[in-house]
């Protein structure tokens, strides 16, 4: 019998074949019922999402901030499912955190470093709230990057390179727009397939 195992965040022993919990990293959307996201909280034994905030969405240190607070509460493997500005909350907690993750799907990470069409926060107001510079040292855990060949909030190029710097394994959705309702998603079951890979 394999009997290894690894440190969770509070030092206790956790052994490698419990099964992972899945972090939900939203974007700085407000809540959608329909959105995949949403759909694999009821869809997922083990789920849970970081909680949305009323004021302040647009401070990193402050999503950063509710990231570590949720692990904290999180005993065992963890798997991050982050979708757009949910990515980056993950890349900067990783700057600033340590603590064992399991794996990280990062789907239709946005370019906050070019202007974004009209509606969202520009390059000098993200560069205010403290999500500039964007990180780009190797994610300390295994990722896979979900790139869109049609997103309006970044161009497939800039995807890849950033999945690239973090180390990350990219793949091509091909065109399917944000990965959101207003792109006709909705349920999305290939975040299973990719959530266990992860877990493997």
């Amino acid at each position: 019998m394999n009997t290894a195992a690894i440190l969770d965040y509070e030092g206790a022993i956790v052994k490698e074949t419990d099964s992972p919990t899945v972090l939900l990293v939203p974007g700085l959307r407000d809540h959608m019922p329909n959105h995949w996201q949403t759909l694999l909280l009821d869809q997922l034994p083990k789920a849970v999402c970081v909680p949305r905030m009323d004021t302040g969405k647009l401070s990193c240190a402050a999503w950063v901030t509710m990231l570590q607070a949720s692990l904290a509460q999180i005993r065992g493997p963890v798997i991050l499912v982050a979708h757009s500005a949910g990515c980056m909350i993950v890349a900067h907690w990783a700057q600033r955190h340590r603590r064992t993750i399991k794996g990280a799907l990062l789907v239709t990470p946005p370019d906050f470093e070019s202007p974004m069409p009209p509606g969202y926060p520009t390059p000098d107001v993200l560069d205010q709230c403290g999500w500039l510079p964007v990180p780009r040292t190797p994610l300390p855990f295994p990722s896979i990057v979900a790139a869109s060949a049609n997103d309006p909030l970044a161009r497939l190029e800039r995807v890849a390179e950033l999945s690239d710097t973090w180390g990350s394994r990219l793949v091509s959705l091909g065109n399917v727009g944000h990965l959101n309702p207003a792109a006709g998603y909705g349920p999305w079951p290939r975040a299973c397939q990719f959530i266990d890979e992860l877990a493997a």
